[in-house]
């Protein structure tokens, strides 16, 4: 289990977010069926209900206090696969792991992945997550070609994409129903291999302008930065960049030439249940990312590196989120537009110069954007960290982050967000009233609802 749990009587259990902040208590139902979902909504109460999958939204996107909580993990078949075509057809519940299990030894790959593969196809189109391909690729919602949608009025709709209903989906955080399962448009790949080109950028600067010039070779691409660097080497990073490695350019001796579809990731033993304070400190992760630059090199290309330790180098330490220790992590991504560059700088330099412990800070370049109407991406750059909640006066910082961000008219995620203010949110969502003004009309008396949409008013 990957969310901290725990089970307070026979139908109430306290929850959180990934980042372990603000845990709520609510009724958790687990359903087997369509049924028992469309029963667990109506008998939600006057608080509604909320889908939940793995428990990878960092904030409190997928919790509901005093109401009612759908852990959609039961719904877990895959229903159908196509391997000609390269179309799946899965129940919300079933988790990106279990898809490339599934799919790759048929010679198929999820098309979009975020940092973790655990998480559910649910979850996946409610955050509309984006990966690292995202300039190539979109985001999630862009390769779903058709979703099955339980609604507040207990109908079950099949939903296309260009439908409103389909766009207020995609990233709608799973207000507007609860998928139940989806139709999903897949990438070929020849093995379970990846071709890593590797280098680092002395300063932001150089780290920007090299994943500008070449970000177009690439399938994936993404720059590590180590935010307490300051002065002139504040933004320095490793740049890593790379493909899916076809069959024919395997080394000759290569092991992986016998199977070169099986799919293997490893695993690391467990961390203590908790650390006092957490390993997370200025101390801790400046050794980290001295160690990380230094130790990468210069200039290194056509390294062959296994999937997941290219695409989810941290999916192998399990419970990952009790490094923070009991307190938790503080998540924040955002991104700013093409054209406003000065303002991912001033950022970079305002965190570095708080010697802010951020571990990991990714930054990457978006393509276009996405049509859902709460999607997060639009072309430009993400810088994506987690930070201790422990910080002195961590709030009020990241408020004048937010407000950095929106004047320069770029928004935060909100599946990593736990404390933006509503106000703001308005600022950077141009499409918020479309959005809500749909959910009004399909779901009046809000059956369908969670903390964050209840602290947003969404």
């Amino acid at each position: 289990m990957v969310v901290e749990t725990h089970v307070l009587d026979d139908d109430c259990e306290a929850i959180t977010g990934w980042g372990r902040t603000a845990p709520t208590l609510a009724r958790v139902r687990r359903p087997r069926g369509h049924a028992e979902v469309a029963d667990a909504v109506r008998s939600s109460g006057a608080r509604g209900a909320i889908a939940r999958g793995l428990g990878r939204a960092h904030g409190d996107a997928a919790q509901n206090a005093g109401g009612t909580v759908l852990d959609m993990t039961g719904l877990d078949r895959i229903l159908a696969v196509d391997a000609t075509a390269g179309l799946v057809v899965c129940e919300a519940g079933v988790s990106l792991h279990r898809l490339m299990e599934a799919l790759l030894p048929l010679g198929w790959f999820v098309p979009v992945t975020p940092g973790t593969r655990y998480v559910t196809v649910g979850g996946a189109i409610g955050a509309d997550v984006h990966g690292t391909n995202h300039r190539v690729s979109g985001s999630f919602g862009r390769h779903v070609t058709a979703l099955e949608l339980l609604t507040a009025d207990g109908e079950i709709r099949t939903v296309m994409p260009g439908t409103p209903l389909f766009d207020a989906t995609t990233g709608g955080m799973g207000l507007t129903g609860v998928v139940l399962s989806a139709t999903l448009r897949l990438l070929p790949v020849e093995s379970t291999l990846m071709t890593v080109d590797t280098e680092r950028a002395p300063d932001l600067d150089e780290t920007m302008a090299r994943l500008s010039a070449t970000d177009h070779r690439y399938r994936y691409s993404v720059a590590r930065i180590d935010l307490l660097a300051r002065g002139a080497a504040t933004g320095r990073a490793v740049l890593t960049r790379g493909d899916h490695t076809p069959y024919d350019a395997l080394p000759r001796r290569h092991r992986a030439r016998r199977a070169p579809l099986a799919f293997r990731p490893g695993r690391l033993p467990a961390p203590p249940p908790y650390l006092p304070g957490g390993l997370v400190g200025r101390t801790t992760v400046g050794l980290l990312n001295e160690l990380r630059y230094r130790g990468a090199p210069r200039a290194r290309t056509g390294a062959i590196q296994s999937l997941a330790a290219f695409l989810h180098p941290l999916d192998g330490i399990p419970h990952r989120n009790r490094i923070y220790g009991r307190a938790g992590s503080v998540p924040y991504q955002f991104v700013v537009p093409y054209g406003q560059e000065e303002a991912l700088r001033r950022v970079v330099r305002r965190l570095a110069d708080r010697r802010c412990p951020a571990f990991p800070a990714v930054l990457q370049r978006f393509g276009a954007g996405d049509p859902g109407l709460l999607s997060f991406p639009l072309p430009g750059w993400t810088l994506a960290l987690d930070l201790p909640t422990g910080l002195p006066g961590l709030g009020a910082f990241l408020d004048s982050l937010d407000e950095e961000v929106a004047g320069a008219g770029g928004r935060v995620y909100l599946a990593r967000d736990s404390r933006v203010r509503p106000e703001t949110l308005a600022a950077m969502y141009p499409r918020l009233d479309e959005f809500r003004a749909l959910r009004a009309a399909l779901d009046p008396r809000s059956a369908l609802t969670s903390d964050l949409s209840r602290r947003l008013d969404l």
